[in-house]
């Protein structure tokens, strides 16, 4: 698998930019230069260090607070991060169950669990998102419940139609022939196989929890002060947008950079653990291989 992603680019690219994303987060203390929360009038809105008036001390500038803006992109990592991978568990997990159940016991039970992913499909995401945290009040934990409730749909429908499809595999009936229960055909038998498609799908959706994450932050109902994010800091420089353009720059290309790679990333992967995919890519490198001999 080392080799395949030595192979290609672009997934090798992703890869590196999400660990360099998730380095950056997981050793905050040590790497950033400032406290993200420490705060200096006298250094208010200076430039980047290399433009003029900038400090070398503040390597991407400062906020109107004087904060250090390289200081608070690398801390808004770890919330940002941190919001992501516990929604793709939260609502993951519940929408796993979900589909299993209703793929797996059909008939009523299934109706009436596609019925509530059809209500919640049809429900505006946005509006439901703001009006829950209008009303329970912005905060880290609400944000990840709250996107949670808003993203289990995908994972239910992708799981159920999976189900169904295996549902009358041969080695499915000869669990049920042999006394398998419910339990242990979904978990031994059948999960396994949702593996791959999980996953790509679990990556993907990272990439909108943490677009979420910023526009709810941006918007003032996400992460509060003194904590940091990245929607955060672009939001308390929309203000000073035409007079310190870094403010806004600079965590837009961190969130910019972590959904590149994420999605690169997840393309590789996708190919890589589909043997469809894999047969295609054999196939097209064995035909160019065949067109560089002739050529030569």
């Amino acid at each position: 698998m080392a080799a395949e992603l030595g192979e290609d680019v672009p997934g090798l690219i992703g890869l590196l930019l999400l660990l360099g994303v998730v380095g950056m987060a997981l050793l905050a203390p040590w790497i950033a230069p400032h406290d993200p929360a420490a705060q200096s009038v006298l250094a208010r809105l200076a430039p980047p260090a290399w433009l003029a008036r900038g400090d070398p001390a503040h390597l991407l500038g400062t906020d109107a607070l004087g904060r250090d803006v390289l200081s608070r992109i690398i801390w808004g990592a770890r919330a940002t991060l941190l919001v992501g991978v516990a929604v793709v568990l939260l609502s993951g997990s519940f929408g796993v169950l979900v589909g299993l159940v209703a793929g797996y016991a059909g008939g009523r039970t299934d109706a009436v669990l596609m019925r509530l992913v059809d209500i919640q499909v049809s429900f505006p995401g946005v509006l439901l998102i703001l009006l829950i945290v209008s009303v329970v009040g912005p905060s880290l934990l609400t944000i990840v419940v709250v996107l949670a409730i808003t993203n289990w749909m995908i994972y239910a429908r992708l799981v159920r139609g999976t189900v169904l499809s295996l549902r009358s595999a041969p080695y499915v009936e000869a669990a049920e022939i042999v006394g398998c229960g419910p339990v242990r055909i979904l978990w031994r038998h059948i999960l396994p196989n949702l593996v791959s498609p999980l996953l790509t799908v679990a990556i993907l959706e990272f990439t909108n929890v943490v677009l979420a994450e910023a526009a709810i932050s941006f918007l003032g109902l996400g992460v509060q002060p003194p904590a940091t994010s990245w929607g955060l800091d672009v939001a308390s420089g929309r203000d000073y947008v035409f007079v310190a353009w870094w403010l806004v720059t600079f965590p837009g290309l961190a969130i910019a950079v972590t959904v590149l790679g994420v999605n690169l990333f997840a393309g590789w992967l996708r190919v890589t653990t589909d043997p469809r995919e894999r047969e295609k890519r054999f196939g097209w490198s064995r035909a160019a291989r065949a067109l560089a001999g002739r050529a030569q």
